[in-house]
Formats: structure tokens, sequence, C-alpha cells
């Protein structure tokens, strides 16, 4: 009795394809020392600094949590995301990648239910770490759907702006700005002071930048208040990044 044996290449599925794209993506952005400073390190330890500080400084003690986990976000789905791919644009990982079976689709859904696995890790462990140190989040019930809503709105937002950045400027200038960008987020735009902290004149700005808005949605529903008006302009970021992102993003240097 013989076997026959006959090979039949193909490519592996597509979801199977872009999973485990994904999984790669998420390892690489862990095992870069640069970037697991921003997405983990600066975030622990201004939850830490936040917890101790007791009301000096202008931080609210009850707000310390809400705004270091809307700072995770921020870090991972822009920061992390422009750099790592403005580099792999400048190598040609991006123009190589996309012309497996894997494909543009694929390659950018990847790189996003990457993105996502990192960001989600870094809320659950943080939030883990700040209800250890005292943080008690009292959410409203109308609040839940505003939450669960602008979060994945404020990753996309933040990831198409990140895609616009890395696709626009070269590697070296998009870790210069993207690194600028983060820390004036962190202080200048709504995510480490809630947007009634700052001067009155300055309020409205604040509170239409994404950044912002994103902090807004965790503080009220840390806080057991309730606003969409947050939301809405996540919304109205979401469709101008993603037309940004699209109209200005190149695949290859």
């Amino acid at each position: 009795m013989s076997l026959d044996f006959t090979p039949a290449p193909a490519a592996a599925a597509r979801g199977r394809m872009v999973r485990n794209h994904a999984l790669t993506e998420a390892s690489l952005i862990l095992r870069n020392g640069e970037q697991l400073v921003v997405a983990l390190v600066i975030p622990l330890a201004l939850l830490l600094f936040g917890r101790f500080a007791g009301g000096r400084f202008g931080i609210d003690e009850s707000s310390v949590a809400p705004n270091v986990l809307t700072l995770a976000v921020w870090s991972s789905c822009f920061t992390s995301l422009a750099i790592a791919t403005a580099f792999e644009r400048r190598y040609g990982v991006l123009e190589r990648l996309s012309a497996t079976p894997l494909g543009r689709g694929g390659l950018l859904s990847g790189k996003a239910l990457g993105i996502t696995l990192v960001a989600l890790g870094q809320l659950v462990l943080l939030g883990v770490v700040a209800l250890a140190l005292g943080w008690r989040p009292q959410p409203a019930a109308a609040q839940w759907p505003v939450l669960l809503l602008g979060l994945p709105l404020g990753m996309f937002v933040f990831a198409n702006l990140a895609v616009a950045m890395a696709g626009v400027l070269r590697a070296e200038a998009t870790l210069a700005l993207a690194n600028l960008v983060y820390l004036m987020g962190l202080v200048l735009g709504g995510i480490m002071w809630p947007v009634a902290s700052y001067p009155a004149a300055t309020q409205p700005v604040v509170a239409a930048l994404p950044t912002g808005a994103l902090g807004e949605v965790v503080r009220h529903w840390s806080a057991g208040s309730t606003s969409w008006l947050p939301l809405f302009v996540l919304l109205v970021w979401a469709v101008i990044s993603h037309l940004l992102a699209r109209k200005a993003f190149r695949w290859t240097s």
C-alpha cells in the first residue's frame, strides 16, 4: 500500500494571518525598551506620583487614575504607533509586507489589532495598580455607553493621526515630533488635568481636542457623572483624522 503526498501550497486563512501579524506587532512594541518606557513606565510613575502628591501641583487625587488611563491610550495608539510605522516605512517593511498575501488591508488590520491589544493590556495593568492604590471609580449607568464608545473612538483617532504623521515625515522627524506632541498632549491637551482646570479662555480649545475629549470621557465615568459632548467631539475627530490619514499616508518613503 503506497501513500501519495501531493503538496498543495496556499496562503493561510486571512483571519489567521491578521491575528499572527497583530501578535507580532504587539510583541515588537513590548520588546522595544524606549516604547515600553512610554507605554508603561511613565504612566506607572505618574500614577504613583499623583497618588502621593496629595492635591499638590494642581493635581486632583480623584482624577489621577482616569488621567493616567487616558495617557496610556495616547502613548500607545499615537506615539508608539507613529514611531514604529515611520521606521517600518523607512526600511521598506511596509512595502514588502503589503506585497505578501497579507496585503495592505490585512497589514493595517493587524497593526490596528496589535496596538489595541497593547492598549487594553495597559488599561488592565494600570487599572489594577490604581485600585490597589485606593482608586474607587463610581461610574453612572448612563456613562457606560459613552466610555465603551469613547475608548475605541479615541484609539481610532490617535491611530489615524499617528499614521498620517508617519506617512508624511521622515522617520527621524517623526521620532522627534511624536515625542513632542506626546508631551504637549500630556500637559496642554487635557490628559493629566481636567478641562475645567485650564484658564477659562482656553477651555473650549482643550475640550475640542481629541486628547481632552477622551480624558473627559474617562473622568466623567470615574466620577459618576454623565456627559455626551466629549463623545461627539471624538466622532468629529474620527472622521477628520481618517480622511487625513487616507490623504497623507504613503507606503514608501
